[in-house]
Protein backbone atom coordinates (compact mmCIF):
# COMPACT_ATOMS: atom_id res chain seq x y z
CA UNK A 1 0.00 0.00 0.00
CA UNK A 2 2.87 2.35 0.77
CA UNK A 3 4.30 2.01 -2.72
CA UNK A 4 0.95 2.66 -4.36
CA UNK A 5 0.26 5.78 -2.29
CA UNK A 6 3.79 7.11 -2.85
CA UNK A 7 3.54 6.48 -6.59
CA UNK A 8 0.23 8.36 -6.74
CA UNK A 9 1.46 11.28 -4.66
CA UNK A 10 4.85 11.56 -6.36
CA UNK A 11 3.40 11.24 -9.85
CA UNK A 12 0.57 13.71 -9.30
CA UNK A 13 2.89 16.14 -7.52
CA UNK A 14 5.45 15.96 -10.33
CA UNK A 15 2.74 16.49 -12.94
CA UNK A 16 1.29 19.44 -11.02
CA UNK A 17 4.70 21.06 -10.69
CA UNK A 18 5.60 20.44 -14.35
CA UNK A 19 2.27 21.86 -15.52
CA UNK A 20 3.04 25.18 -13.82
CA UNK A 21 6.37 25.61 -15.66
CA UNK A 22 6.75 27.51 -18.94
CA UNK A 23 6.17 25.19 -21.89
CA UNK A 24 6.43 27.76 -24.67
CA UNK A 25 7.42 31.38 -25.19
CA UNK A 26 5.89 33.35 -28.05
CA UNK A 27 7.43 36.61 -29.27
CA UNK A 28 5.15 39.10 -30.98
CA UNK A 29 6.96 41.65 -33.14
CA UNK A 30 5.86 45.27 -32.75
CA UNK A 31 6.75 48.43 -34.69
CA UNK A 32 10.41 49.48 -34.76
CA UNK A 33 10.96 51.54 -31.62
CA UNK A 34 9.07 49.05 -29.43
CA UNK A 35 10.60 45.79 -28.21
CA UNK A 36 8.83 42.51 -29.02
CA UNK A 37 6.20 41.27 -26.57
CA UNK A 38 7.24 38.07 -24.84
CA UNK A 39 4.32 35.84 -23.83
CA UNK A 40 5.20 32.81 -21.69
CA UNK A 41 2.66 29.99 -21.58
CA UNK A 42 2.62 27.34 -18.90
CA UNK A 43 1.28 23.84 -19.30
CA UNK A 44 -1.72 24.82 -17.19
CA UNK A 45 -2.31 27.80 -19.50
CA UNK A 46 -2.19 25.61 -22.60
CA UNK A 47 -4.11 22.68 -21.10
CA UNK A 48 -6.20 24.03 -18.19
CA UNK A 49 -7.51 20.61 -17.17
CA UNK A 50 -4.01 19.23 -16.63
CA UNK A 51 -3.30 20.83 -13.26
CA UNK A 52 -6.85 20.10 -12.07
CA UNK A 53 -6.42 16.39 -12.77
CA UNK A 54 -3.07 16.42 -10.97
CA UNK A 55 -4.70 17.95 -7.87
CA UNK A 56 -7.42 15.28 -7.97
CA UNK A 57 -4.64 12.68 -8.20
CA UNK A 58 -3.05 14.10 -5.05
CA UNK A 59 -6.38 13.88 -3.23
CA UNK A 60 -6.84 10.33 -4.52
CA UNK A 61 -3.58 9.30 -2.90
CA UNK A 62 -5.05 10.29 0.46
CA UNK A 63 -8.34 8.60 -0.39
CA UNK A 64 -6.52 5.29 -0.84
CA UNK A 65 -5.51 5.49 2.82
CA UNK A 66 -8.98 6.40 4.06
CA UNK A 67 -11.01 3.76 2.21
CA UNK A 68 -11.20 -0.01 2.16
CA UNK A 69 -12.47 -2.90 0.05
CA UNK A 70 -14.34 -2.28 -3.17
CA UNK A 71 -14.35 1.50 -2.76
CA UNK A 72 -10.55 1.49 -2.58
CA UNK A 73 -10.39 -0.54 -5.78
CA UNK A 74 -12.74 1.94 -7.50
CA UNK A 75 -10.50 4.80 -6.41
CA UNK A 76 -7.59 2.86 -7.88
CA UNK A 77 -9.39 2.65 -11.23
CA UNK A 78 -10.10 6.40 -11.04
CA UNK A 79 -6.43 7.11 -10.29
CA UNK A 80 -5.40 4.93 -13.21
CA UNK A 81 -7.69 6.90 -15.53
CA UNK A 82 -6.42 10.22 -14.14
CA UNK A 83 -2.82 9.11 -14.60
CA UNK A 84 -3.47 8.14 -18.21
CA UNK A 85 -5.17 11.49 -18.88
CA UNK A 86 -2.29 13.44 -17.33
CA UNK A 87 0.22 11.37 -19.30
CA UNK A 88 -1.78 12.09 -22.47
CA UNK A 89 -1.56 15.82 -21.73
CA UNK A 90 2.18 15.56 -21.27
CA UNK A 91 2.46 13.54 -24.47
CA UNK A 92 0.48 16.17 -26.32
CA UNK A 93 2.87 18.83 -25.03
CA UNK A 94 5.79 16.83 -26.39
CA UNK A 95 4.46 16.51 -29.95
CA UNK A 96 2.41 19.70 -30.34
CA UNK A 97 3.70 22.50 -32.56
CA UNK A 98 3.53 25.59 -30.35
CA UNK A 99 4.53 29.01 -31.67
CA UNK A 100 7.88 30.42 -30.57
CA UNK A 101 10.44 28.75 -28.36
CA UNK A 102 9.29 25.41 -26.97
CA UNK A 103 10.60 23.69 -23.86
CA UNK A 104 10.07 19.91 -24.05
CA UNK A 105 11.39 18.86 -20.61
CA UNK A 106 8.28 20.03 -18.73
CA UNK A 107 5.81 18.08 -20.86
CA UNK A 108 8.13 15.06 -20.53
CA UNK A 109 8.05 15.38 -16.72
CA UNK A 110 4.28 15.72 -16.86
CA UNK A 111 4.13 12.54 -18.94
CA UNK A 112 6.35 10.73 -16.42
CA UNK A 113 4.23 11.99 -13.51
CA UNK A 114 1.06 10.76 -15.17
CA UNK A 115 2.60 7.34 -15.73
CA UNK A 116 3.69 7.14 -12.07
CA UNK A 117 0.24 8.13 -10.82
CA UNK A 118 -1.36 5.66 -13.22
CA UNK A 119 0.94 2.89 -11.96
CA UNK A 120 -0.07 3.65 -8.38
CA UNK A 121 -3.73 3.57 -9.39
CA UNK A 122 -3.28 0.25 -11.21
CA UNK A 123 -1.56 -1.26 -8.18
CA UNK A 124 -4.40 -0.06 -5.98
CA UNK A 125 -7.05 -1.40 -8.35
CA UNK A 126 -5.41 -4.82 -8.52
CA UNK A 127 -4.44 -5.37 -4.89
CA UNK A 128 -6.16 -2.67 -2.85
CA UNK A 129 -9.05 -4.73 -1.52
CA UNK A 130 -6.75 -6.86 0.64
CA UNK A 131 -4.77 -4.01 2.17
CA UNK A 132 -5.34 -3.00 5.81
CA UNK A 133 -7.76 -0.19 6.54
CA UNK A 134 -7.70 2.61 9.08
CA UNK A 135 -8.54 1.66 12.65
CA UNK A 136 -12.13 1.38 13.78
CA UNK A 137 -11.68 4.19 16.26
CA UNK A 138 -12.19 6.64 13.38
CA UNK A 139 -15.57 5.13 12.54
CA UNK A 140 -18.80 6.48 13.98
CA UNK A 141 -19.89 4.37 16.95
CA UNK A 142 -22.96 2.22 16.45
CA UNK A 143 -26.10 3.19 18.31
CA UNK A 144 -26.64 1.07 21.35
CA UNK A 145 -29.94 0.24 22.94
CA UNK A 146 -29.65 0.66 26.67
CA UNK A 147 -30.94 -2.40 28.49
CA UNK A 148 -29.43 -1.57 31.86
CA UNK A 149 -29.03 2.19 32.35
CA UNK A 150 -26.41 1.68 35.05
CA UNK A 151 -26.11 4.04 38.03
CA UNK A 152 -28.86 6.51 38.73
CA UNK A 153 -28.71 9.63 36.63
CA UNK A 154 -28.19 12.96 38.34
CA UNK A 155 -25.72 15.78 38.70
CA UNK A 156 -22.17 14.92 39.58
CA UNK A 157 -21.45 15.99 43.12
CA UNK A 158 -17.98 14.53 43.67
CA UNK A 159 -14.77 16.48 43.32
CA UNK A 160 -12.89 13.94 41.22
CA UNK A 161 -12.59 14.62 37.52
CA UNK A 162 -13.08 10.96 36.68
CA UNK A 163 -16.65 11.23 37.99
CA UNK A 164 -17.26 14.09 35.55
CA UNK A 165 -15.86 12.05 32.68
CA UNK A 166 -17.98 9.08 33.70
CA UNK A 167 -21.04 11.33 33.67
CA UNK A 168 -20.18 12.49 30.17
CA UNK A 169 -19.86 8.87 29.09
CA UNK A 170 -23.38 8.21 30.43
CA UNK A 171 -24.67 11.19 28.43
CA UNK A 172 -25.19 13.47 31.41
CA UNK A 173 -24.17 17.07 31.81
CA UNK A 174 -21.75 17.24 34.76
CA UNK A 175 -22.24 21.02 35.08
CA UNK A 176 -26.00 20.80 35.60
CA UNK A 177 -26.94 20.82 39.10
Amino acid sequence: MTYAVLLCLAGAGLALWASTRTWSVELTVRPTPLPPVREARTGAGLLPWLSALAVVGLAGGGAVLATRGVLRRLIGVLLLALGVAVAAGGGYGLVAAFDGEVSRQWPALCLAGGLLAGAGGALTALRGAGWPAMGARYDRPARRVAVDPGPAAGPVTGRRTTEAWDALDRGEDPTAG
